[in-house]
């Protein structure tokens, strides 16, 4: 039967094909957005469904905002699983009545079917990751111009008359705990 087409006579049995295509096609579907969600987690990237506005731009509310984009994630994956383990008892259920109603037929129809979703699957999977790659574009040059945006000023300002070595200067830069020496208690605990 490769390569021959197969016409569906009977309407429940087109009904069948129809349901099992859309269901399965929703589970992979949602496949491909745990995936999608995960990866977003592990490179830390922000996706595009989530809008979050927090006035400030100091370090307490960046944490904030990152904190805020991995609880969001988490609650999506979750609610992604959730949805998965629903669509996968349908299309148990579909499977079977399918089995029933169709007979011997129904091998080679699952196999068109699949054929068919894994075409699409492909085309899904390569817009996400090229929505993928360009988060990380993003992410790379938005952290590459916050590194370049710092300008630190030196801890030492000199204003006597000496000139002091660089050694020196840096000694004093680490601060005072770093330039005088502590005193070592000699007095020992047993006397």
């Amino acid at each position: 039967m490769h390569g021959t087409t197969i016409k569906i006579i009977d309407p429940k049995q087109a009904k069948l094909r129809n349901n099992y295509k859309n269901t399965k096609l929703k589970l992979l579907k949602t496949n491909a957005a745990i995936w999608f969600n995960k990866i977003c987690k592990i490179k830390h990237s922000k996706p595009n469904y989530i809008n979050i506005k927090i006035n400030g731009n100091k370090q307490r509310d960046k944490k904030t905002t990152t904190n805020t984009i991995r609880y969001w994630i988490n609650k999506e994956i979750k609610f992604l699983y959730r949805k998965k383990q629903n669509l996968n008892h349908q299309l148990y259920h579909i499977h079977l009545q399918c089995m029933q109603h169709c007979n011997g037929l129904w091998q080679h129809i699952q196999n068109s079917v699949n054929s068919q979703i894994n075409d699409f699957m492909d085309k899904t999977y390569l817009k996400l990751n090229k929505k993928l790659d360009s988060f990380t574009k993003w992410t790379h040059t938005m952290h590459n111009t916050e590194r370049k945006a710092h300008t630190f000023h030196s801890r030492v300002i000199n204003l006597t008359n000496i000139n002091f070595t660089r050694e020196q200067i840096n000694t004093l830069a680490l601060g005072p705990n770093y330039a005088v020496k502590k005193i070592q208690n000699t007095i020992s605990m047993n006397e």
